[in-house]
C-alpha cells in the first residue's frame, strides 16, 4: 500500500504544523508520510515538545523547515493549520488537495507556565483530534 503524503503549513512551522507532523507520523505512519513547513521558518516551540512527549510522541528532533523546501515536491495532501498561512498561501500547487483547519496560534498565549502549556495542551488535543477524524475518512 502507498502512503499518502501529507504537508502540514503553518506561519512559523513552530508549534501547531510540527505538532501535526509528529502526531501523524507516529500513530499513522503506516498509512501516511508526515511533513511541515512554515512560511518563513523559525525555531521549534519547546512547549509543543513539552505536550507532545506527554501524548508519547518525541519532536525533539525536529527543526523549523521553510516551505521552500517542498516547493515542486508532490504531496497528496497540503493541510493549513493556520489563518496566517491560509492568508499567505491560500493553495500549495504541488498538492492534489489543499485543506483548510485552522487551529490558535499557540504565540497569543501569556501568563504562567502552567497557563501556558495548559493553552498548548488544547491546541495538541485540537489538533490530535482533527487528524483522527481525517485519517478514519480517508
Amino acid at each position: 500500500m502507498t502512503r499518502k503524503r501529507v504537508l502540514f503549513i503553518c506561519s512559523h512551522n513552530a508549534a501547531r504544523s510540527q505538532m501535526a507532523e509528529g502526531y501523524l507520523r507516529a500513530r499513522h505512519g503506516d498509512r501516511f508520510d508526515a511533513f511541515s513547513a512554515g512560511t518563513k521558518a523559525s525555531t521549534l516551540s519547546p512547549y509543543a515538545i513539552r505536550v507532545m512527549q506527554e501524548i508519547g510522541v518525541d519532536i525533539s528532533g525536529h527543526r523549523s523547515k521553510s516551505l521552500n523546501e517542498f516547493a515542486s515536491r508532490e504531496m497528496d495532501v497540503a493541510v493549513i493549520v493556520c489563518d496566517a498561512a491560509k492568508s499567505a498561501c491560500p493553495f500549495f500547487p504541488w498538492a492534489k488537495v489543499t485543506l483548510h483547519a485552522t487551529f490558535r496560534n499557540p504565540k497569543e498565549f501569556s501568563g504562567t507556565d502552567d497557563e501556558i502549556i495548559n493553552g498548548f495542551r488544547e491546541i495538541r488535543d485540537e489538533i490530535t483530534g482533527w487528524i483522527d477524524r481525517f485519517v478514519s475518512e480517508k
